[in-house]
């Protein structure tokens, strides 16, 4: 896939799988396959693999290349597929080899989370991945730490196809959009569904979902609304998830995957405890409180 077409995908719906494990605590490929298979099934535009609802910084590196080559076998072809890359430079040069390997589309790479990380080295380690990656990359972009400039240098170079923008500062990111305005930049809500209508409204394209593994057809509902301007109706869909996606932000986050896991399991997937630093499991009050916002959720028509 050429990056002209990659862009084109990356303006629909990125949905990141949850990663399943066995008794023991390793990646189940049956169930794991399985999810991805549905995601794809359901006409999801785009299957991120090993992004932070896959738990990505709790897998090993050689976990991530076997989450890819389970997820580029599970969707057949159907849909495109995004590889996970992150941590070291060398690391991630080295996971988007593989995924070009295994035959992903594209590369996501994650946010560098040292502490010590200078602001545009940030920008530098971003534009040092992508020119060593064959594949196009989407930089996820989880800080406000960066200044326009060096927003505007990702988000323009010749093989990053998109940013993928995780922070509420709704100024940086219209001023972004603005520093980048005549150029094929994409921007991409990268807060999931209840962030996407201000995003559009301010020149995103697209967004990020973890909601897909349970309900991919609401998620793609609230896209085809927001791709016809309809803001009523993305607000009114919006609202039924506004409960699920609160207890997803429990102890500062820690619950996002917990919530989407025990989801599937209220449904009858048994997916393992979230590893460590994750939050392993809902205490009995929240999955009580869960399962009465999955009994509220009436089938809607993508």
């Amino acid at each position: 896939m050429n990056i002209r077409d990659y862009k084109r995908v990356l303006t629909g719906i990125s949905g990141v799988h949850v990663t399943a494990y066995d008794n023991q605590g390793a990646i189940d490929p049956h169930l794991t396959g399985k999810i991805i298979r549905r995601i794809a099934d359901a006409g999801i535009h785009n299957i991120v693999c090993g992004g932070n609802t896959g738990e990505f910084y709790s897998l090993q590196h050689e976990e991530v290349l076997r989450l890819q080559a389970i997820c580029v076998a599970a969707v057949e072809g159907k849909t495109v597929v995004t590889a996970a890359a992150g941590r070291s430079v060398g690391e991630a040069i080295a996971t988007a080899k593989s995924a070009k390997r295994e035959g992903a589309q594209g590369v996501m790479v994650h946010h560098p989370l040292d502490p010590f990380a200078a602001p545009c080295s940030q920008a530098d380690y971003f534009i040092a991945i992508a020119e060593a990656s064959e594949l196009p990359l989407v930089a996820y972009v989880r800080s406000n730490a960066m200044a326009v400039d060096d927003l505007a240098r990702i988000a323009t170079h010749p093989n990053i196809a998109g940013v993928k923008f995780a922070s509420t500062d709704m100024m940086l990111f219209s001023e972004c959009v603005r520093a980048t305005e005549g150029t094929d930049a994409v921007w991409i809500c990268g807060l999931a569904e209840g962030w996407a209508a201000p995003f559009y409204a301010l020149g995103a394209k697209g967004f990020t979902s973890g909601l897909v593994n349970i309900d991919p057809a609401r998620s793609l509902a609230i896209w085809n609304a927001l791709e016809a301007g309809d803001y009523a109706r993305t607000r009114a869909l919006v609202a039924k998830i506004a409960g699920f996606e609160t207890l997803r932000t429990k102890f500062n986050n820690g619950a996002n995957v917990t919530v989407v896991k025990e989801a599937l399991a209220l449904r009858g997937e048994n997916l393992g405890p979230v590893r460590l630093p994750g939050l392993p499991a809902l205490d009995a009050a929240d999955r009580d409180r869960l399962e009465q916002i999955l009994k509220g959720w009436e089938p809607v028509a993508a």
